[in-house]
């Protein structure tokens, strides 16, 4: 009893630092309420193009770095799953030299908003706008506070209901969305980011001095690099669908991106992105592996809840209270991330252009924050049916984020496209990759090709549909054009 009340103690006063810290640096910051429908736009989804470089960086790196990676990457155990962090270095490039200068060139305030200005089309922009939307509200928002409630259930040990725990996450990460906008998220991602990359390396030394530095029990296929055709990475998707999914995920994902966008300038953008890119190389791979290869040494194969239960374990009471305040704000970090991206969506590609033109952006973000929130809490259940969570997540992703990034392929490299053939393919792709990925339909994996393998038939497959519809139904022929030209077509 005595050990849970320091825990709990050591966590409310770290969680409520990090919470101070990020009034007095957010303190006196506008949030848009009063200005015009740019500005409101501009102060509350990219913090008022105020964002120094290391606060890009520690955004960046902590919305992706939460417990549906800690606890879901772990929860394999094995060394395979690093790919993954070694493969993003290659998006984060991505994203610094070809898509940040477009998006800054275009003065984009979502991602979506590069394609409305490349296809000359409202539509297309709503479309994917809409994709974007459902991803965070469907698969993000619940995977995280899913995952967050059950590492803090199995660290603490503790008999209460899992519903509970996902409840005070969704609601605390909810108040950060409303009460701060991405300013406050930002800054609390990056305080946070530092607390938890020390607590996670600090879990990883711990394990590894668990069992005396000494992998000798460890068999051979969770230590490898090379994954078969039963593992979850097999060697062979690295070379098909891993790379297009970094490129989708840390180069058109609102959600990454608007952390970027919300830089001075290009230049301090692609400065905190190269300090994200160091932060992945040197930590990341270690702290998302070593831990849950240490507990199946120690526990067995006992999936998800290896890294709760290793953390639990190997820490004392009052550096426990402290990681699970690390934890904690990894967990607000991505889901308050989710939301207010979700909300730019929402607000910018919706509400505005096909509603109402003249609204008060904090109010409506509000709103639609909340609604989310009670969507999250909803599905947390189906979530915790998951044999593993990252998985599933990354299965998931599948439907919209081939889709999606072919349309950002098409736009950016041709002119003369429709912006209906694009819409077209996109429909198709989603439905295309439902058949082929999920084991309801008839033609689920065809020939046991992996699911990686299956997104990169499904991007191809889409980019030739939007060709082809363009030509063939629309009467007009792409032409190869980077996106330094803007579309002529309407």
């Amino acid at each position: 009893m005595a050990d849970h009340i320091v825990q709990i103690l050591v966590f409310s006063l770290v969680t409520a630092f990090i919470a101070l810290l990020t009034y007095m640096q957010c303190k006196g910051k506008g949030r848009g309420a009063g200005t015009s429908e740019g500005q409101q736009n501009r102060e509350f989804f990219l913090a008022g193009g105020g964002l120094k470089w290391y606060f890009v960086a520690g955004s960046i790196t902590l919305t992706n770095l939460s417990t549906d990676q800690l606890v879901g990457t772990n929860g394999n155990q094995m060394f395979l799953l690093a790919w993954w962090e070694f493969a993003a270095v290659i998006g984060l490039i991505i994203l610094a030299k070809v898509f940040l200068p477009v998006y800054y060139r275009y003065q984009c305030t979502t991602t979506t908003e590069l394609l409305e200005k490349r296809y000359n089309n409202k539509h297309i922009r709503a479309v994917i706008g809409i994709l974007f939307f459902l991803s965070s509200a469907l698969v993000f928002c619940p995977a995280v506070i899913y995952s967050g409630a059950l590492f803090m259930k199995t660290m603490f040990n503790v008999d209460i209901p899992l519903m509970y725990i996902a409840i005070a996450f969704a609601t605390l990460g909810a108040m950060y969305a409303i009460f701060g906008g991405l300013r406050a998220v930002a800054v609390s991602d990056t305080y946070s980011g530092v607390l938890l990359l020390s607590m996670a390396v600090l879990v990883v030394f711990l394990s590894l001095n668990a069992i005396d530095y000494d992998f000798s029990n460890i068999p051979a296929e969770r230590l490898t690099l090379i994954g078969d055709n039963d593992s979850p990475i097999p060697w062979h998707t690295l070379l098909t669908g891993m790379l297009f999914i970094q490129m989708f995920y840390w180069g058109t994902n609102q959600v990454i991106t608007q952390r970027a966008m919300a830089a001075p300038n290009l230049k301090e953008a692609q400065k905190g992105v190269f300090a994200a890119i160091g932060l992945r190389i040197l930590i990341v791979p270690a702290i998302i592996c070593i831990p849950g290869i240490v507990a199946f040494e120690l526990y067995g194969d006992i999936g998800d809840a290896a890294y709760g239960r290793i953390v639990g374990d190997l820490l004392p009471s009052w550096l426990s209270g402290i990681f699970a305040a690390a934890m904690a704000a990894a967990v607000l970090s991505t889901f308050n991330s989710n939301l207010n991206s979700a909300t730019a969506l929402y607000v910018c590609d919706i509400h505005e252009p096909y509603i109402n033109h003249n609204i008060n952006v904090p109010k409506l973000s509000a709103w639609i924050t909340a609604g989310l929130t009670v969507i999250t809490l909803i599905l947390v259940p189906v979530y915790a049916q998951a044999d593993s969570i990252l998985n599933l997540i990354q299965q998931l992703w599948g439907l919209f984020s081939m889709p999606i990034l072919s349309i950002f392929i098409v736009g950016l490299g041709f002119k003369n496209v429709q912006a209906g053939a694009g819409i077209t393919a996109v429909i198709f792709g989603v439905v295309l990759y439902a058949l082929l990925s999920f084991e309801f339909s008839p033609f689920h994996a065809p020939f046991g090709l992996h699911y990686i393998h299956l997104m990169f038939i499904t991007l191809i497959s889409c980019v030739s549909v939007a060709l082809l519809i363009n030509k063939f139904v629309y009467g007009q022929r792409a032409q190869l054009s980077w996106a330094n030209t803007p579309q002529t077509n309407s």
